[in-house]
């Protein structure tokens, strides 16, 4: 399986991020891709809540949705979308960071809804609090397509172990992480993260990033640190897209995970313990 990953420097505009997805995805069909994925947010990177009030949609009226879904059936290819701000009906008006997979037909084969919210205060100025506009999902999925069982997450989700030992049980083999990380702990945690997760899972793990100074229009100026990679299940690093924005490709072979897994059996050694 060839897959690709786009990394994006998403703005605040849902319609001109979409063009650039659109282009980028039939790039990478045209050299070969069969699994495609975008970073988190891919429709819309703002913090401005008023502007994501204006510019984001129901799952049902998502152009986004809508478009790549076409784009995905007119090529013929599996499409992660790694996650769009998408509204609710909650009572409290919080949006869903959604991910979406979407089946060669164009039809959504899953989704799922980002379950750790990254309330944070990385520096005196760099403060984040994602669960003011999004709310939490709880419930993880993995889901069984013809390139695998792949087990999803979004971004921050990346530090909390126990979720990808539960995917990995439930059988997934690959482990998508698509993000839109902070320059200062993607520098020190991005790459240790997935790797340990890869290595203790025994699976893949492709990461789709954005990256780079984001053209925001309205509020807070956003900066991500890219680096978009995937980790082969032994925890080497296949690829690292550095900063630049543009397509990198993995070819990916599930008999790795079943040589890592042989090797080191540790899904089959967790041991029920009490306390601390």
């Amino acid at each position: 399986m060839k897959a690709a990953l786009l990394q994006l420097s998403s703005g605040d505009d849902p319609a001109e991020n979409l063009k650039t997805m659109r282009a980028m995805l039939r790039e990478a069909a045209g050299n070969g891709a069969e699994f495609v994925l975008t970073p988190e947010v891919s429709n819309c990177v703002s913090q401005d809540r008023a502007h994501q009030r204006e510019v984001l949609s129901f799952e049902e009226d998502d152009p986004t949705l809508a478009g790549l879904r076409a784009e995905a059936a007119a090529l013929g290819v599996w499409l992660v979308i790694g996650s769009l701000g998408i509204k609710t009906h909650d009572a409290d008006g919080r949006f869903a960071n959604r991910c979406f997979v979407i089946a060669p037909d164009g039809e959504i084969a899953v989704r799922y809804d980002k379950i750790h919210m990254f309330d944070v205060d990385v520096t005196a100025t760099e403060t984040f609090r994602e669960s003011a506009g999004y709310r939490p999902g709880d419930r993880a999925v993995v889901v069984d397509t013809p390139l695998g069982k792949i087990g999803l997450s979004i971004c921050y989700d990346v530090r909390f172990a126990h979720l990808y030992r539960r995917l990995a049980k439930a059988g997934a083999e690959i482990l998508l992480v698509p993000a839109a990380f902070s320059p200062v702990t993607g520098e020190a945690h991005w790459e240790p993260l997935l790797r340990a997760r890869a290595i203790e899972n025994g699976c893949f793990v492709l990461a789709a990033a954005q990256t780079g100074s984001h053209p925001i229009r309205t509020g807070k100026p956003r900066v991500t640190h890219g680096h978009s990679m995937v980790i082969g299940p032994w925890g080497n690093v296949m690829v690292d897209a550095g900063t630049e924005t543009g397509i990198v490709y993995a070819d990916i072979d599930l008999g790795e995970v079943a040589r890592a897994r042989g090797r080191v059996p540790s899904l089959t050694h967790d041991r029920p313990f009490e306390g601390p």
